[in-house]
């Protein structure tokens, strides 16, 4: 007659010489051989277990007397199985913590319903005051909030109910009391030793106030104890917080989430983590377990730290990453550009051989360890798990990989600050002008005094000085860095004052201080752009929130990818509906960030001003797109699901030709014979020019301009197609057919933008007596000439003979004089195109037309290097005369003048 052990497959046979946990099961519980025996070929899911508490319990006669030998059973057949198939390398990790996390799941589930059905028949249900049932949320913390629990862990709980009230039974205690003896029940049906074991070791200690808390609590006080004690600790933790039990996990997570992420990029939770992981490494160290796989340098806790630190700083905005297990969270780091592939490749590889080492060491007894064993009999068991041949094998692949880990960590927290800088004093001492002004003067700026006064100044200031201490020491870290970092740069008198600018309008958020004083490659990259530019310092200033921009390298090098970018912000803002305020803010934020890597491309050389431009116009036609459905869902009267509604861009926009602070002279038209139509789309423009102009917390998207609408100021705001089309064939002046010759349809309904093209050319093609258009452009431009005279000395580049505009009035002059006989011209190709068009058409010299186009290239080049710095679009008339003379020339060809 065989053996049991003989009867059992091979595969438990191997694994029970791994695991004396497993053997002494085997050994003392009969059924549980043939247990693994079915079930050992493949994964078991929670239908499984819940057929395995069936039969238990109905084994044990049912009722509660059998919940806790039947949830002990379930978790023996559990765990052996996940040996079984660990050891005999079935089982990738993610199946071992999954079918944990299941079991933890379902234990938990079952043992809350067997018990709240008991407390229900003798106190009633727990009640409102307004008599809704309530009920108890609980919470997974930790690895079982991430599903990723091991296989002899504890599990983290809290538990919440919703509402204070009532039971409704003939025996009535408060809906506190209720709950409170229902947590207590659960913890004991699950933490309790028994001869049968135990199911889970329940920790409680995550709740609020810890152990000397109450161990329920109402939404209320949650929120309350958030928003008064949430400590940064917490914060981490309740990233993984996941509801187990009930229904209104919904209000439970809109409670959590705004104290776990901000709405803000909060690069401060970096040394608050590196603070919480000094305390655990003291510990560590106090305790002399360097050698725990968990807690130890380069252990799972690391990798963890590395995953939420990036959760806490970018979750509030970044909605993916809120996401709780460690290796999807740092997959989606790698996909961000936050963290390298080669870096998430290693921290993935490291994570697993960790976990799955923790593991073997608790296969062994069944304990809840992390540490290596000290005995040689154990060293070789684990090792041979692992695959090794032997222990010192395991110990150099585990040395290896904790120090990738550590070497990824301390790239990440390490403190950039925490070695004395040279100029620490110079800054500690800084209203001591003289000696500052002798200390600037020897690092190489030209004008040491004006900064020294600037930097007395703020150090003596009473908002430095109110300056909580956290914030106060990474102001005095950072200042000594900004200085050295401004010296670096060209105009380094200017960059300080541009950069003191931003210091004093960031001064109380500690988040961005973190971030420059974290990053010494931002700061750097900070001191670049503001000496290149004092728009984008101005720019930056106004928007700090962009700093972030300033950490990857990568968006020097990508160009746009608009359709990209469109799906994705159309995805972001209907997730966020109905918030229209964080809706508006968002389309601020994102498009001031993609002008601002526009702007980093621009400065760094990799834009031409007509490749710049082209950017911007279809990132403002973007914008206009999407706020339009935004706009018409607010719409109360709105008679129809989409409006056939159009927005026309004039002038920068409608050419092609926006700079980064144009505004956008937009017209709005309609195509609809519903009675409603007039009302719905006076309100729909009327809304949508809101939208894109008011000053939100985020700031603006765009000033608007109206104008040019039929009949301008004193016109409907927006205009039916066909009244339009009137308009513009019999009552339009001449100016109007100009503006005309640079519009185009930019969003909305795309017929309405095909019938006005047709439109627009219908009318610029008009017969016109060339004259009389002469007469009247001249006289236009002569207005224009007055109004702007420039009794300087410097060229104004757009005013001035020679300059932009006229460039602008021979290009419209032509296309309103000859499309008529040549449809060519009406198509809006930009000035450049039109030129060459005419030249090839004989209507102007086929040379001269090729020089004014390099004309207005180098005169829209020039303005823009004005821009960039906020200077006016004046120059040395030198520095212009070679692209005015052909522009003059052309003139005198067209208009005799």
């Amino acid at each position: 007659m065989s053996s049991p052990t003989a009867a059992l497959p091979q595969s438990v046979q191997s694994a029970r010489r791994l695991s004396r946990y497993l053997s002494r099961m085997l050994d003392s519980q009969p059924w549980l051989g043939s247990a693994l025996a079915a079930s050992v070929e493949q994964a078991i899911g929670e239908a499984d277990m819940q057929r395995f508490i069936a039969a238990r319990e109905a084994a044990h006669g049912g009722g509660e007397a059998a919940l806790r030998p039947a949830l002990r059973q379930l978790r023996m057949w559990v765990l052996c199985h996940l040996i079984v198939r660990d050891l005999t390398l079935e089982a990738p990790l993610a199946e071992v913590t999954e079918t944990m996390t299941v079991l933890a799941e379902v234990a938990l589930r079952h043992a809350h319903e067997v018990l709240r059905a008991a407390l229900v028949e003798r106190y009633g249900q727990p009640l409102s005051p307004t008599g809704w049932e309530q009920e108890l949320l609980v919470v997974g913390m930790g690895k079982l909030g991430g599903r990723e629990l091991n296989v002899s862990s504890d599990i983290d709980l809290i538990f919440i109910y919703p509402e204070d009230g009532d039971t409704g039974g003939k025996k009535v205690i408060s809906n506190f009391e209720f709950f409170e003896r229902l947590g207590k029940q659960l913890i004991q049906a699950l933490n309790e030793v028994t001869e049968h074991g135990q199911v889970f070791r329940v920790d409680m200690r995550l709740r609020p106030n810890g152990d000397s808390g109450p161990l329920v609590c109402c939404f209320d006080m949650l929120e309350n104890y958030f928003v008064t004690q949430g400590r940064e600790w917490e914060r981490y933790a309740w990233i993984k917080g996941r509801v187990l039990l009930g229904e209104r996990w919904q209000e439970l997570r809109n409670i959590a989430r705004p104290f776990v992420f901000r709405k803000y990029l909060d690069f401060g939770a970096i040394n608050a983590m590196r603070e919480l992981h000094a305390q655990i490494r003291r510990e560590v160290a106090r305790r002399d377990r360097a050698n725990n796989v968990k807690l130890g340098p380069g252990g799972i806790r690391e990798i963890e730290f590395i995953a939420q630190v990036f959760q806490l700083i970018r979750g509030g905005r970044d909605i993916p990453l809120q996401v709780r297990p460690t290796l999807k969270v740092l997959s989606l780091l790698s996909e961000r550009g936050i963290l390298s592939e080669q870096a998430v490749e290693e921290l993935a590889a490291a994570y697993d051989f960790l976990r799955r080492l923790e593991h073997r060491l608790q296969y062994l007894d069944d304990a809840q360890t992390h540490d290596l064993p000290g005995r040689e009999t154990d060293q070789a068991l684990i090792a041979e798990a692992m695959g090794f041949a032997s222990y010192d094998a395991l110990l150099e692949r585990l040395d290896a990989h904790r120090k990738v880990v550590s070497r990824h960590f301390d790239a990440v927290f390490g403190d950039p600050s925490e070695e004395d800088h040279s100029l620490d004093a110079t800054w500690t001492t800084a209203e001591d002008t003289e000696s500052t002004t002798a200390a600037l003067g020897e690092l190489g700026y030209r004008r040491p005094q004006a900064g020294a006064e600037r930097l007395a100044a703020i150090h003596a200031s009473p908002r430095y000085r109110q300056l909580p201490n956290n914030i106060k020491s990474r102001f005095d870290a950072l200042m000594p860095r900004l200085i050295e970092a401004a010296v670096a740069t060209p105009e380094a008198d200017e960059t300080l004052a541009r950069m003191l600018d931003l210091i004093e309008a960031i001064g109380r958020r500690g988040a961005y201080l973190a971030l420059l004083q974290q990053y010494p490659q931002a700061l750097r990259r900070v001191a670049d752009l503001m000496s290149a530019s004092r728009w984008g310092a101005a720019f930056l200033t106004r928007h700090p929130i962009l700093l972030d921009e300033m950490l990857d390298a990568r968006n020097l090098d990508s160009a746009p990818d608009w359709p990209a970018f469109r799906i994705g912000l159309a995805a972001e803002l209907e997730a966020l509906e109905p918030d229209m305020e964080r809706q508006m803010d968002v389309m601020r934020e994102r498009h001031h960030a993609q002008v601002f890597r526009l702007l980093t491309q621009d400065i760094a050389g990799l834009l031409t001003v007509e490749k710049l431009a082209d950017h911007l116009s279809e990132l403002a036609d973007i914008m206009l797109d999407l706020t339009l459905p935004l706009c018409w869902r607010r719409i109360k009267i709105r008679h129809r699901d989409d409006p056939r509604f159009a927005v026309i861009s004039y002038g920068k926009l409608g050419g092609k030709e926006l700079g980064y602070a144009s505004d956008l002279d937009i017209v709005f038209l309609y195509d609809d014979d519903a009675l409603e139509a007039p009302e719905a789309y006076n309100r729909l423009a009327q809304r949508t020019n809101t939208w894109l102009s008011s000053q939100t917390a985020a700031g603006q998207l765009f000033e608007t301009d109206l104008r040019l609408r039929p009949n301008g100021e004193s016109g409907l705001l927006v205009s039916a197609l066909e009244a339009f089309r009137e308009y513009q064939l019999k009552s339009a002046w001449v100016w109007e057919h100009q503006a005309l010759t640079r519009a185009r349809f930019s969003a909305g309904d795309r017929a309405i933008g095909q019938a006005f093209e047709r439109i627009r050319c219908e009318v610029l093609s008009m017969k016109r007596d060339l004259d009389t258009l002469r007469a009247e452009v001249l006289a236009m431009r002569h207005k224009m000439r007055d109004a702007h005279g420039n009794k300087g000395e410097l060229f104004d580049l757009k005013h001035d003979a020679g300059g932009l505009i006229d460039v602008e009035f021979l290009i419209q002059y032509l296309v309103l004089g000859h499309s008529h006989d040549h449809p060519r011209l009406t198509g809006n190709l930009g000035n450049i195109a039109l030129l060459r068009i005419a030249g090839e058409l004989g209507l102007i010299p086929g040379e001269l037309a090729a020089a004014c186009a390099d004309s207005y290239r180098e005169l829209r080049r020039l303005q823009h290097r004005q821009r960039l710095n906020e200077r006016p679009s004046r120059v040395d008339p030198d520095e212009a005369e070679a692209a005015r003379a052909p522009v003059r020339a052309l003139w005198r060809q067209v208009f005799g003048e």
